[in-house]
């Protein structure tokens, strides 16, 4: 599996914000829109809202795996960012991956 491409510029994550179509559960919320490249980037945001820097990081980790899990399945050509809620770090991994796993099935991301 090669590495994993992340979006870094605030542009591209103010433009999926505003024109992506957003996908929601209780643990996470999940932008998506259409590139023109021909891979998959993904964003992860997590607010201080969640708590302190251990937790941020917790949830950041979750959902980087819970990606990593799904990576095989998801088809090309798609820009994802991934925002944490309230109780993304009391959750375990497999939380994540179901919620993450039905969000992108709704979004006619997965293969």
């Amino acid at each position: 599996m090669s590495d994993i491409i992340t979006l870094k510029r605030n542009n591209d994550f103010r433009r999926l914000y505003s024109k992506g179509r957003s996908y929601t559960s209780s643990v996470l919320v999940t932008y998506v829109r259409k590139n023109r490249l021909g891979y998959v980037r993904i964003g992860i945001t997590v607010s201080k809202k969640i708590g302190k820097a251990v937790l941020r990081s917790r949830s950041r980790r979750i959902i980087r795996e819970a990606y990593r899990m799904l990576s095989m399945e998801i088809n090309t050509g798609y820009d994802l960012v991934f925002v944490a809620r309230g109780k993304t770090p009391y959750v375990k991994t497999g939380d994540i991956l179901c919620a993450m796993k039905k969000e992108l099935k709704e979004a006619g991301v997965l293969k």
